[in-house]
């Protein structure tokens, strides 16, 4: 089964993080995946986004205004034409390493922003349903799931 074969799985369920960066000793073990994303809509209940992560990209489009649970459906483009979206429509670039982290069969994916947002290394985990239990690593920090400054459609502002 894909992931459009039931409208529940269009939701995105996940719980972000600040990271205790002392406590990451086993990231040099990880290979990072290069982002580079920008929007071409946002506000605080709808976004448009493009990224290449790699040698791949996608558009995006985010709704809801629940921090927690938002609709989300992305689509793979052509990484020359997510290139020239970049370039015509988006103001902001946001640039980031993610190191990805299985624990437990959930999925925890670590950002560490570079250019003005140097410093910031934030830690997702998507979640198959908004109950779901799980144990936090001792590298994870405050909770900031429910914070939307730290959405990475109000992070790029600071770019």
């Amino acid at each position: 089964m894909n992931k459009f074969d039931k409208i529940d799985e269009l939701k995105e369920i996940e719980r972000k993080f600040k990271v205790n960066v002392t406590l990451m000793g086993f990231i040099g073990e990880i290979i990072p995946k290069n982002i580079v994303q920008g929007y071409i809509f946002s506000i605080p209940t709808l976004s448009t986004r493009v990224r290449r992560m790699d040698d791949k990209a996608f558009l995006t489009i985010k709704g809801g205004a629940d921090l927690l649970s938002r609709d989300e459906f992305e689509y793979e483009i052509p990484v020359a034409e997510a290139n020239e979206m970049l370039e015509l429509f988006c103001k902001k670039i946001l640039i980031k390493k993610r190191y990805v982290l299985v624990q437990d069969e959930l999925c925890w994916e670590i950002d560490v922003f570079e250019g003005k947002l140097e410093g910031l290394i934030l830690a997702e985990i998507e979640l198959p349903a908004v109950d779901t239990s799980f144990s936090l690593p001792d590298w994870i920090g405050e909770e900031v799931t429910e914070d939307p400054q730290y959405l990475n459609a109000n992070l790029i502002e600071r770019c």
